[in-house]
């Protein structure tokens, strides 16, 4: 059984970067011509799919219809679409108070940063998504609403509050900050030269323990995504900490994911969990689930066959779902 439990529609900042994924992942659905490529003609098809993108944004019926086709054409029978709360306007206070907007040497950058990426409410999203379900089931694809929420250490009961009263099912928990500096922002990635690396990579882990503690996530993602501009020591100094991440993923019951995110878009090129890690998960039986990470539609399900035969290889046999925070596991077929 094929299913993504980690996708997106869109993520900002809204560079030439992203208008150039944009307008790839269109070009994937609505290829131009053959004989207007190149041509004045085929430029002024590009910018009018590009228009029409804009125009009906990604909280549509037309831009969900992409992630539906490619869906079908890939197999999956179950999708799970999430958004970052740090998209959502609702959620400022949050992030200001936890992540670094102050301090003059990165402070500055993450606040443009914020309020360049914080662009929605959070009601947009889910009654988007809640009112494709029934399409998609009819199509034989069962669409879940998640939500992925940043953890930070001493954030928990302010975090519950802003997820509750919402029909999710299921809340993805992540980690994007240490010491309220985004690691993963390009833009930042200079700062890992300030730190010993096994210190950093153990106070990664150590956050990633106490959000399996908190009982607020229904799996955690990406779990060793600090490694994403390929800042890592010798994983032998990670041995320890890998087991204590396992240990706890076990006992409080969290899932977590393989996630391929950080081999197709970053400079590590490598899966979260890294072989080894997964070897530790798997050995005290944490459970998983398959995701694509992807944030346009013509990547969606990317690598869940590789990533399938990967699990198996591992002796893992069932995959997790969820349906109205209730988890349950599946065989692959």
């Amino acid at each position: 059984m094929k299913v993504d439990y980690h996708l997106h529609l869109e993520e900002g900042p809204y560079s030439v970067s992203f208008l150039n994924n944009t307008y790839r992942a269109i070009q994937y659905f609505y290829p131009v011509d053959t004989a207007h490529q190149g041509t004045k003609e085929g430029m002024n098809e590009n910018i009018a799919l590009l228009s029409e993108r804009f125009k009906h944004t990604e909280f549509s019926e037309w831009w969900l219809e992409l992630y539906l086709e490619e869906a079908l054409r890939k197999g999956l029978k179950e999708v799970g679409i999430v958004d970052h709360l740090y998209r959502f306007r609702d959620t400022r206070d949050y992030f200001l108070k936890y992540i670094d907007v102050d301090s003059k040497e990165i402070g500055e950058q993450q606040l443009d940063w914020l309020n360049k990426v914080m662009v929605r409410d959070l009601h947009e999203f889910v009654d988007m998504i809640q009112s494709q379900k029934n399409r998609w089931r009819k199509k034989g694809i069962e669409l879940r609403l998640g939500m992925e929420a940043d953890y930070f250490e001493g954030g928990e009961e302010e975090l519950q509050k802003l997820l509750e009263g919402y029909p999710f099912d299921y809340v993805i928990g992540s980690v994007h900050f240490l010491k309220g500096w985004g690691f993963d922002n390009p833009q930042l990635q200079h700062r890992f030269k300030n730190y010993n690396l096994v210190e950093i990579y153990e106070k990664h882990f150590n956050t990633i323990i106490k959000a399996a503690k908190s009982k607020l996530f229904d799996f955690l993602a990406h779990l060793d995504n600090l490694k994403v501009f390929n800042y890592r020591p010798d994983e032998s100094q990670l041995a320890g900490i890998y087991e204590k991440v396992a240990k706890t993923l076990a006992e409080h019951d969290v899932a977590t994911e393989v996630n391929p995110g950080l081999y197709y878009r970053y400079p590590v090129k490598e899966m979260c969990p890294s072989p080894r890690f997964m070897e530790i998960l798997v050995k005290h039986g944490v459970k998983f689930t398959t995701s694509s990470d992807s944030h346009f539609p013509d990547q969606i399900g990317i690598y869940n066959e590789e990533i399938q035969e990967l699990l198996r290889s591992n002796g893992i046999n069932n995959l997790v779902t969820f349906e109205n925070r209730k988890r349950i596991m599946k065989p692959f077929l």
